[in-house]
């Protein structure tokens, strides 16, 4: 096992960081562009009935 010394510990945390939080910016820009595509795609009367699906599957703690 390869040992870190404390900071090379406290940097790929920070590198970790990093990644997270790019991926989430682009988690968040992928979904406003799945709710565009799918206000494009759905008739008018259909709307809700799409948001509910789309909440239902989220991920619970958001």
């Amino acid at each position: 096992m390869v040992q870190l010394t404390p900071e090379e510990l406290v940097s790929e945390f920070h590198d970790a960081v990093m990644e997270l939080y790019f991926a989430r910016k682009r988690i968040a820009a992928l979904e406003a562009e799945n709710a565009a595509l799918r206000a494009r795609l759905s008739p008018a009367g259909q709307g809700a009935v799409n948001e509910g699906a789309a909440s239902a599957a989220e991920p619970e703690g958001r």
